[in-house]
């Protein structure tokens, strides 16, 4: 199993060119930054993982920013985006983001993508709540034909560019691996659809991986990779390695320097025992 640290990386939080050479050292395969833009100060869409919505939402840098400092500070970590919003993206600007992190970290790249929650900060970005799994697949559809053809080119309903020239194409082929994230009740057809792994946000999401491997198998394809968040206890890694998991991901705070690096020696000792 693979295991995995994330943060949002706010303007206060431990700096990634320190925080990325640490997790690298302590034996983790991969360091994940959330994404959001802004936050409506509004607040009409409710939070789900509470009442009160916490400040970093609003304070978090720009992943691909963020994770091209990470990049350039370690020599064998995965970078990765937990989760990029690209409904609020434009698809050949991030297509290029993408392929200019995967080629500064050799390869290095994990794009992690969702649909958000945020109503109001997807109407922002001129995004309907109501058609926007649509628009988030015709945009990783977009990327990919981008990263994979020389004169590329996307006919869709809600995405529609004529044949473009668009380097640097991505280190890894045919293009870094798309994870999709999300536990509603359409989402696993999404992920055998279009993405190459599932990053279920809820613990009891496990119960839907044999779903998730018979519906691959009528599609013609292969087991697809499973990332979680369980909790930080070696029960939920057996749990999980139990129900075929294939790497979990753990956060430390986004409150300050001493913080992360007490959390993350926590994490540390968790793992240590499964890394052989």
């Amino acid at each position: 199993m693979k295991f995995g640290i994330a943060i949002f990386p706010t303007d206060y939080a431990i700096s990634m060119t320190e925080l990325a050479p640490a997790v690298e050292q302590l034996g983790f395969e991969s360091l994940w930054v959330a994404e959001h833009s802004h936050i409506p100060a509004s607040r009409l869409s409710a939070w789900p993982g509470g009442a009160e919505l916490p400040k970093h939402y609003w304070h978090s840098l720009d992943p691909f920013v963020a994770l091209t400092a990470a990049a350039l500070a370690s020599k064998t970590l995965m970078v990765a985006t937990g989760i990029c919003l690209v409904i609020q993206r434009d698809p050949i600007h991030t297509a290029k983001e993408v392929a200019s992190v995967d080629h500064l970290s050799n390869g290095r790249f994990l794009f992690g993508v969702g649909a958000g929650w945020n109503r109001e900060e997807m109407a922002d970005h001129g995004t309907d709540f109501e058609t926007r799994f649509k628009l988030m697949r015709e945009r990783v559809e977009a990327m990919k034909a981008i990263w994979t053809q020389d004169e590329a080119e996307y006919h869709g309903e809600l995405v529609d560019f004529g044949p473009m020239w668009c380097w640097p194409k991505p280190v890894q082929k045919p293009h870094p691996p798309v994870l999709l994230g999300g536990s509603g009740p359409g989402v696993l057809k999404r992920v055998v659809g279009y993405a190459d792994g599932w990053m279920p946000n809820r613990g009891n999401d496990l119960v839907r991986i044999p779903e998730l491997q018979e519906l691959a198998r009528a599609a013609g394809r292969g087991p697809i990779p499973v990332t979680t968040y369980p909790k930080a206890e070696a029960a939920a890694i057996d749990e999980a390695a139990k129900a075929g998991v294939e790497r979990c991901i753990w956060y430390v705070p986004p409150d300050g320097r001493d913080q992360a690096l007490a959390r993350l020696e926590v994490l540390a000792k968790l793992v240590k025992p499964y890394l052989g």
